[in-house]
């Protein structure tokens, strides 16, 4: 990171950043250009959980090229002046990068919707055998992750 002093190293604090968020954007590789969509997701222990259909482009990207990026953000607020270029922003952000698996299995499956459902709600799911059979979860196994602030 070339400004050393809007690092966050505290791993705790990059975890909060990742729980306070409501979307992460996830990033893949199409040939030589990258793709990236906003998406729910779960987290737990250096994990990321998406939920997708079967078919699509970010699935048939993914098991292309499981390199995947991602990244959250939470815009704190504008610094507004009198001048564009004194114009700024207070944010926090994280950016990794992982490998991507796709879970079909029922068992995943509803381990990985758990964790996603957990990301916003306290109640305890049940998922339907037909919405099941149409899903398929995106586990990102992490490897790399920092933190952000201005």
């Amino acid at each position: 990171m070339r400004r050393k002093e809007k690092e966050i190293t505290d791993q705790n604090q990059i975890e909060k950043i990742i729980r306070q968020s409501n979307v992460c954007r996830l990033a893949m590789v199409d040939g030589d250009k990258p793709y990236i969509v906003p998406m729910n997701f779960g987290y737990k222990n250096k994990t990321l959980f998406f939920h997708s259909a079967k078919q699509g482009q970010k699935i048939d990207l993914i098991k292309k090229n499981p390199n995947v990026c991602f990244e959250f953000d939470q815009l704190i607020k504008f610094k507004k002046a009198k001048t564009a270029c004194k114009w700024g922003a207070e944010y926090k952000s994280v950016i990794g990068s992982g490998n991507a698996l796709l879970l079909d299995s029922l068992e995943e499956k509803i381990k990985g919707l758990t964790i996603i459902m957990s990301q916003y709600s306290d109640r305890i799911f049940e998922f339907p055998d037909e919405m099941l059979e149409k899903t398929i979860v995106i586990k990102v196994l992490i490897d790399k992750m920092t933190g952000k602030q201005s």
